[in-house]
């Protein structure tokens, strides 16, 4: 989600786990499936290989040096911070490859991005047998990267770990000017330890410089068009790389959609709407399995949620975290909302909320950690929860004034009351970022490209339903598939009817029909 504490929505875990029975059965399938009618993708690859500028002829003409790392290929990639000036210093971006599994027809490389922003490319790459259908695996190259400032390449550093376990708990919903003034100077310690610290990257995070990155990627794969699986935070860099390479577009799937013109409290705002209608979802199935401990309907639920928030905010529960000893309302949160992310999760939410009421919690807090990628203890295994506001507050500014945030919390309770009040002031740092952004939020058409697969979930928590069919509606050569299910994005994660239309259109070319409803 977009906020102070929680970040951007992006496509949460990849790390799956198949029964014996489910993989005996994938078994079957690999061996009495007909083999897919393989269809390369055509257009002129030759004007497409040189740099759109001649200072970066250099960049565009570099060649992988691809090494064994686990059971994978990596590789450096070399890009100029500032694109404007590439003379002025670079950056070393890290891939990783799962080669096809069918190296003899290999259709080429597909490119990945779980979300974010701020989620790794390359560990999302790591996952390829679960991230993409298995034909797909089979033709193509799952090539994952960590955008500049993200992971490995150049990572983003703002805070020390303890204090970033501070700020990930300051009180979202200020309720006087005290409280006000500790989230403004929370906001503060964010944006000056992001410039602070990363002088010569802070400027050069954005978006536009992440998707100029990728045109540099697919150059050096060897790839005429870039083929790409968007989810999240993923759609909006997709999109603006079909802005910027139009011609350059290979076969583009946008999974959960961030709309590149959303303004920073539109963003906001749909995200409590889509966390809203999420957990009301949550809430009827926990009263539909009997023995709910929110109560016996749903707006009974939804009260205790919103009551259970404030008695975090007056008195936070303990826990077993020396580093977090207590639950607070943003921590709280942050552990309700990473379960709305995949509805597998709800029975987890459920045990720890019943625990909540019995005053501990620990288990709450489990669930915020695999949210912040942070380790119990103290601690964290990547950066996203400070590159986060490197990207967002150069791609969506807002204002420096409390006076507004007060007015967004008061329009998004009106049809988010739960969620509304939390994410109201969750883009504070960017009103007090320091380096402005020189791409303000806009419509994307993406003229001339190739045909772009636009998917959107109908109870999505991050990115509303609403947004897929915002963007299919912007671009001037989309179509759009459309899951009447739960949880953010679609695309492998149970539903065949989707996975059979993606997949078809990866490997044989076959666009799906635009208004597709699984």
């Amino acid at each position: 989600m977009t906020s102070r504490h929680a970040g951007p929505p992006r496509a949460r875990r990849t790390a799956l786990s198949l029964t014996a029975a489910a993989l005996a059965l994938a078994t079957v399938a690999a061996c009495t499936t007909p083999e897919p009618a393989v269809a390369p993708i055509t257009g002129p690859a030759d004007a497409l290989t040189t740099a759109p500028d001649a200072a970066l002829g250099a960049y565009y003409d570099q060649k992988l040096a691809w090494h064994e790392c686990d059971d994978f290929e990596c590789a450096d990639l070399t890009v100029p911070i500032d694109y404007d000036n590439p003379g002025d210093g670079d950056i070393t971006i890290k891939v990783l490859k799962a080669p096809a599994r069918n190296q003899g027809k290999r259709i080429g490389s597909l490119v990945v991005n779980p979300g974010g922003p701020g989620g790794s490319g390359v560990q999302y790459a790591r996952s390829a047998d679960f991230i993409v259908g298995t034909d797909v695996r089979s033709y193509f190259d799952i090539v994952g990267f960590d955008p500049r400032g993200v992971g490995q390449s150049a990572p983003i550093d703002c805070l020390e770990d303890d204090a970033l376990d501070e700020f990930l708990g300051t009180d979202p919903t200020p309720d006087d000017p005290s409280e006000q003034e500790g989230l403004v100077a929370a906001a503060q310690t964010m944006a000056q330890g992001c410039a602070e610290g990363n002088p010569d990257l802070i400027a050069h995070v954005s978006t536009v410089d992440a998707a100029k990155d990728m045109d540099v990627l697919r150059a050096a794969l060897g790839d005429g068009h870039l083929n790409y699986l968007g989810k999240s935070y993923g759609t909006f860099l997709g999109a603006t790389y079909a802005e910027l390479f139009p011609e350059r577009v290979g076969r583009f799937v946008l999974d959960g959609v961030v709309p590149p013109d959303l303004t920073s409290a539109e963003l906001a705002k749909g995200q409590a709407q889509g966390f809203e209608l999420a957990t009301r979802a949550y809430v009827e199935d926990c009263v539909s399995e009997g023995d709910c401990p929110l109560g016996n309907s749903v707006d009974d639920g939804m009260a205790w949620i919103r009551d259970f928030l404030e008695s975090l905010d007056r008195d936070p529960l303990p826990t077993d975290d020396p580093a977090v000893p207590e639950l607070t309302e943003a921590w709280g949160s942050l552990g309700l909302a990473a379960a709305m992310y995949d509805q597998g999760a709800w029975g987890i939410l459920t045990d720890a909320l019943r625990e909540a009421q019995s005053g501990s919690g620990a288990s709450l807090l489990g669930l915020a950690n695999t949210y912040a990628d942070r380790v119990p203890g103290g601690g964290y295994t990547g950066n996203i929860m400070e590159v986060i506001w490197a990207v967002n507050c150069l791609d969506r500014p807002d204002s420096p004034d409390p006076e507004t945030y007060e007015g967004y919390e008061d329009d998004f309770a009106t049809v988010a009351p739960t969620w509304g009040p939390f994410l109201a002031w969750g883009s504070l740092a960017c009103g007090v970022w320091p380096v402005k952004g020189e791409n303000p939020p806009h419509e994307i058409s993406a003229a001339g490209s190739n045909p772009i697969v636009v998917v959107g979930t109908t109870r999505d928590p991050a990115t509303i339903y609403e947004w897929s069919v915002q963007l299919r509606d912007q671009l001037d050569n989309a179509v759009l598939v459309s899951l009447d299910g739960d949880g953010h994005t679609a695309y492998t994660r149970g539903s065949r009817c989707v996975d059979d239309a993606i997949d078809a259109y990866y490997v044989e070319g076959t666009l799906p029909k635009d208004g597709l409803t699984c």
